[in-house]
């Protein structure tokens, strides 16, 4: 008499449960979220002023984006600057724009 073995079927008990996988993974999300950074006046002006270089002399700017606790960089040229909706319009590809507002950026590097 052969012993049949489940195989990988015994050690996926607990597959049956997606919704306790979903929940662990925001948990950990969750807890990598981080305040928003506190910019003084000299910060902001130094983030126009380069901002500003940038424009003038069409050099590439990364930009550090704060977004829901979660900072991501966008890199591209900048197209234009709104003081109306206080955004800033950055193309990332040729032809293709993403739209930054002014209080969402937490960090400002001329790529030359």
């Amino acid at each position: 008499m052969t012993i049949r073995d489940r195989g990988k079927v015994k050690w996926q008990s607990a597959s049956f449960i997606p919704l306790a996988f979903e929940m662990t993974s925001k948990m950990f999300k969750d807890q990598a979220r981080q305040p928003k950074p506190i910019l003084d006046e000299y910060q902001a002006e130094e983030f126009d002023l380069r901002i500003a270089y940038a424009t003038e002399y069409n050099h590439a700017v990364k930009l550090t984006v704060w977004d829901k606790g979660f900072t991501h960089d966008i890199t591209g040229h900048v197209h234009y600057v709104d003081p109306i909706t206080h955004e800033v319009r950055i193309e990332v590809k040729p032809g293709e724009f993403e739209r930054v507002t002014f209080d969402s950026v937490v960090g400002v590097k001329v790529l030359d």
